[in-house]
């Protein structure tokens, strides 16, 4: 059986980060019939808690994000929407 997408990404992030919160929702089903869809890739949620993100501001965050998933931005992901946090700003 091939890893899931959800699979995929929380390997990623938790290689990349080492999170001490990470969830991550598959939100494809709400996009059916959207243009963006039609390719097969889906659309996540990702709220990640980790200190690596000390010192960052939001944006920086987000780059480093999307650099952990960048090859599954090209394969599975469409659309991604991250709360990235260090664990004293949960």
């Amino acid at each position: 059986m091939s890893e899931s997408r959800e699979s995929k990404i929380r390997a990623r992030l938790e290689a990349r980060f080492t999170p001490v919160e990470l969830q991550i929702r598959d939100q494809s089903h709400m996009h059916a019939g959207h243009a963006g869809a039609a390719d097969g890739r889906g659309h996540f949620a990702v709220t990640i808690v980790s200190s690596e993100f000390a010192g960052t501001n939001r944006v920086q965050r987000h780059q480093m994000v999307y650099d952990a998933l960048r090859a599954l931005l090209e394969s599975d992901i469409h659309a991604l929407r991250i709360k990235a946090l260090t664990p004293d700003e949960r």
